[in-house]
């Protein structure tokens, strides 16, 4: 007898969503910037559209931006160092057809009014690409920077994200510590599926049963195999006793490509150096453990990223088709 996550479809809810999670199926991704940094927080961003739109062409099904207000040294990664909605608009417009997703935006920092209309305009621009991350977030540096506790993120994550999902409705009345609309406004633009796809963060420092009973979806850390499939299996479990189909989980992975086809697997951050074979290997099990997508993260990689890119996509984006 077959089991709902063999017989059950993702929902689907935008082109980028749609195209990026398949069933059983894992598709790989890359996170911007699109470039080795591995001596400095802060990216040189040179060639950054040209890296995307070359993504595009080599048939990577993302990219995903990061939202990092401050650049903390502590820290260690300035990210794309530019805004993410503005970024996204950018790329909206000099891409085609590449999801654009960011993992993630941190709820609590941003009044989620303008999170929804920044997001749905994106949306509509890029016609349907957009996928949004959200989270609490986890540089407590920032929260006095803007007058909140940090301690409060986890109310203010949640208050935001049912904000954000009640603005979906046309007209909406509803009470939030955000504000209380009540049915004599409307926010558009409306985003092209109905909704922006809202995949959570980790916990987010919220209970894993509101996690699967409200997301679009989950973006985990990088573990073994074994680890995330024991995860994951957990966690559709909880999705299906909230009478949902199951939900697309995806994580970020770092990695350094060698030219050593067979070069064995040595540990880096969050990642490993190694030859494709490793890569494919690792992938594949991922894919067996329930991952549905992988995103690239090149910061650590030692050759030339465009090579690297090329050598990706003839080599390791094949057998994940």
């Amino acid at each position: 007898m077959e089991t709902q996550t063999e017989t059950t479809e993702f929902q689907t809810i935008n082109s980028g969503f749609n195209a990026v999670f398949k069933q059983n199926k894992l598709s790989v991704g890359l996170v911007v910037p699109i470039e080795a940094y591995p001596n400095s927080p802060i990216p040189t961003m040179e060639r950054h559209v040209q890296r995307v739109q070359l993504a595009e062409e080599l048939g990577f099904t993302s990219v995903w931006l990061r939202d990092v207000p401050f650049n903390v040294p502590s820290f260690g990664d300035a990210g794309q160092t530019f805004d993410p909605f503005v970024y996204l608009g950018l790329l909206a417009g000099q891409t085609k057809s590449i999801a654009l997703g960011v993992a993630s935006i941190i709820l609590p920092l941003r009044h989620p009014v303008h999170v929804a209309k920044a997001a749905a305009s994106a949306d509509v621009l890029s016609g349907g690409r957009v996928i949004l991350g959200v989270a609490s977030g986890d540089r407590p540096q920032e929260y006095p920077a803007m007058n909140f506790p940090f301690e409060e993120r986890s109310y203010r994550f949640q208050d935001s994200f049912e904000y954000m999902r009640r603005l979906d409705e046309d007209f909406p009345s509803f009470e939030n510590s955000f504000g209380s609309p009540y049915g004599i406004m409307d926010m558009l633009p409306k985003a092209t599926g109905g909704k922006i796809p809202l995949m959570v963060t980790g916990s987010s420092r919220q209970d894993p049963n509101w996690i699967a009973q409200n997301s679009d979806g989950w973006i985990i850390y990088p573990r073994n195999a074994s680890a995330q499939a024991g995860i994951i299996k957990d966690f559709q479990a909880r999705v299906s006793a909230a009478n949902r189909p199951p939900q697309p989980v995806m994580q970020p992975l770092y990695i350094d490509l060698v030219d050593d086809d067979d070069a064995r697997p040595q540990p880096i951050h969050l990642g490993f150096r190694s030859g494709k074979n490793a890569v494919i290997g690792y992938l594949k099990e991922l894919e067996s453990a329930g991952i549905n997508h992988v995103a690239l993260n090149l910061r650590f990689n030692e050759a030339d990223t465009e090579t690297t890119m090329k050598q990706l996509a003839e080599k390791v984006l094949p057998e994940f088709i």
